[in-house]
């Protein structure tokens, strides 16, 4: 019970700093800022799967891989769809 309160804790306190320093940030670097998000959920990716593959898991963790796995695609592809918004910007205009 107490790791989990430990847990539960760093995770309120990494929302809530996340969100208080993610609010600061002028709106010119934000793509920037995706760029680097892009990479970071591309690990998650990568890290919720091999521990899905892994033998002997709980359920809990195929689900808790599961919904990893979805939000880190929804942030990888929303990533890219603003970045090619971003740089259609830079086209002429025929």
């Amino acid at each position: 019970m107490g790791t989990f309160v430990a847990a539960l804790t760093v995770f309120v306190l990494a929302v809530f700093i996340g969100f208080e320093v993610i609010s600061k940030v002028p709106s010119t670097l934000h793509t920037p800022l995706m760029s680097g998000s892009n990479a970071i959920s591309g690990i998650t990716i990568v890290g919720s799967l091999i521990l899905a593959g892994m033998e002997n898991t709980p359920t809990i963790v195929y689900v808790l891989a599961g919904v990893a796995v979805a939000f880190a695609t929804i942030n990888v592809v929303g990533g890219f769809v603003v970045t090619h918004r971003m740089l259609g910007m830079f086209r002429k205009k025929r």
